[in-house]
């Protein structure tokens, strides 16, 4: 007997009024936990679900949870078996005695899942509250012993801090705390290393390993990176709007894969070169360049005198990047990437000397900078976060057009219209659409329309801040093939910020590994990657998964 049946599930929302409501997840049928099943031998396994964005993934485990924005959704068909009780049927006090007790969940953004006003150890001991009704002293007790248990350094000090106090990866574990608080039977883990450094995702996916060992427990794993499905899982479903395509044991799936969509999955980790230069890249001219680069941030704010205590996000920078290519810039979160490219940016207080082309930055005040600010533009990691929600995007891409208009006087209505049209064509996106707003694309569509609204002024340099790091892997290949049709065609050069090595090594001619604020190694891609001489890249690298 399995310990969760999913059989014939079909999850549906009821539409406005006339309007007739469509399976989003159609009847699909898995199990996890078999005490009889050859692939689970040790007792417990770890099941992936495995798709794109909109794939229902998510609504799957949700609905396991009974989290559904019930009575919008409901369960056209459909029983959710689990320790032979179906949970479709129960009543919601008993279902609140499994959430979190039988059933614990990671989800998948632990800063909006932590409650911001409450402190790490008042959350956590929530959950042993609720559930084991156990004294304060002894939720205190037991609070610390599951922060030692996933590996939080100094659990006293972080008893009291919150969730904004912390790392991602020390968020995250704060999750996996909370959500093992009760030594739960099934551990779903929604896309948990989304977003995270290399390293700290495996050290997050080692921890899961390790504690699933010795709470022998079952793990539904969900996420879109095959990287982490081939580290961490036993078995695989393959998922395609709404439906399970393909499913099998990890070593089939990736060495015998039979559906087209599994193979589209497999087929798309990001790979290629970046594009080939006119020339030697030592022989071409910068385009931008920094030398003793500094940036500090006070770590207090006295009420008399000056701060004398700072924190040193950027120590002593220097770096070029030639006219057409591709700069990489790898690091963990903390290192200063974004920082450099704020600083480089003239979007942050800086020390040292920032040029672009034969034009120093260095004393120029915001009123001079502003004209040049057309030849230096940055896509942000968060598309939905950085594009305005009120604004169409026709008026997103243009707006950028309209300021510097407003300065030289070279451009009317109908030629920013115009603009906006051809971008739009450029980038892959339908002009038809320029009157629709942010939350009407998806996340692929979203970050082509950031890149349009930066492009659109004809930079000399664009900056990326993980543009790609939380797209599906064929949507990530998309806009990676964007941006090189992009720098083919346009010259353009590219400052690429992220911790994704295979994105790195798909673009960038030169890559600089950062760490604590420092360049601690430069080269062309090849070298750094293929012959890393510093141990930091070396263990950025044995921490990247395939």
């Amino acid at each position: 007997m399995a310990l969760l049946s999913v059989k014939d599930l079909s999850i549906s929302f009821h539409q406005g009024k006339g309007m007739n409501s469509a399976d989003i997840v159609k009847n699909i049928s898995f199990e996890i936990g078999g005490s009889n099943d050859e692939d689970c031998e040790k007792g417990y396994e770890t099941l992936a679900l495995v798709g794109e964005s909109g794939s229902g993934k998510s609504l799957t485990a949700h609905s396991i949870m009974r989290l559904l924005p019930y009575p919008a959704a409901f369960h056209p068909s459909g029983h959710i078996i689990f320790d032979n009780r179906d949970l479709l049927t129960l009543p919601d006090s008993a279902m609140r005695n499994i959430r979190g007790s039988e059933i614990g969940m990671i989800f998948q953004e632990p800063m909006n899942a932590l409650n911001p006003l409450h402190s790490v150890g008042k959350q956590i001991g929530e959950v042993l509250k609720i559930h084991l009704k156990l004294s304060s002293q002894a939720i205190k007790k037991e609070t610390l012993s599951l922060l030692r248990q996933v590996h939080i350094k100094d659990p006293e000090d972080k008893l009291n801090s919150f969730p904004h106090q912390l790392s991602g990866g020390q968020r995250q574990r704060v999750m996996i705390a909370m959500a093992l608080a009760n030594r739960p039977k099934l551990l779903i883990a929604d896309e948990p290393t989304t977003a995270l450094d290399v390293t700290i995702q495996k050290e997050i996916l080692d921890l899961l390993k390790e504690l699933q060992k010795e709470f022998k427990m079952n793990i539904l794993l969900i996420t879109h990176d095959l990287g982490v499905v081939k580290y961490s899982a036993d078995r695989v479903l393959v998922m395609q709007q709404g439906e399970i395509v393909e499913s099998g044991t990890v070593n089939t799936l990736f060495s015998k894969p039979e559906h087209p969509y599994t193979k589209q999955l497999i087929n798309n980790h990001p790979s290629g070169r970046a594009v080939e230069l006119p020339g030697a890249i030592q022989e071409l001219s910068d385009i931008m360049s920094t030398q003793s680069l500094c940036v500090s941030f006070p770590k207090s704010k006295p009420l008399f005198g000056r701060c004398k205590d700072f924190f040193h996000a950027l120590k002593n920078i220097d770096i070029t990047v030639a006219k057409g290519s591709t700069l990489g810039i790898v690091g963990e979160s903390g290192s200063g990437k974004s920082t450099l490219a704020l600083a480089m940016l003239k979007l942050i207080p800086s020390s040292g000397n920032i040029n672009i082309e034969n034009t120093s930055l260095n004393n120029l005040n915001e009123k001079e900078i502003r004209p040049l600010r057309s030849d230096m533009q940055i896509v942000f990691q968060d598309p939905f976060a950085s594009l305005s929600p009120r604004m169409s995007i026709e008026q997103i891409i243009s707006e950028g057009l309209v300021l510097h208009s407003k300065l030289d006087g070279r451009l009317d209505d109908k030629a920013i219209s115009k603009k906006v049209t051809d971008i739009m064509n450029e980038v892959g996106l339908d002009p038809t659409t320029r009157h629709r707003y942010p939350h009407e694309f998806s996340g692929g569509q979203r970050q082509r329309i950031a890149i349009a609204r930066a492009l659109v002024l004809n930079p000399k340099i664009l900056f990326l801040d993980e543009p790609t790091s939380a797209l599906d892997r064929t949507v990530q290949m998309q806009v990676i093939n964007l941006l090189r049709e992009l720098q083919l065609t346009r010259g353009i050069s590219y400052v690429f910020i992220s911790h994704d090595v295979h994105v790195i090594k798909a673009l960038s001619h030169q890559i600089a590994v950062m760490k604590e604020g420092e360049i601690v190694e430069f080269g062309d891609t090849e070298s750094v990657l293929n012959k890393p001489q510093h141990a930091y890249t070396q263990s950025l690298l044995s921490a990247t998964l395939d």
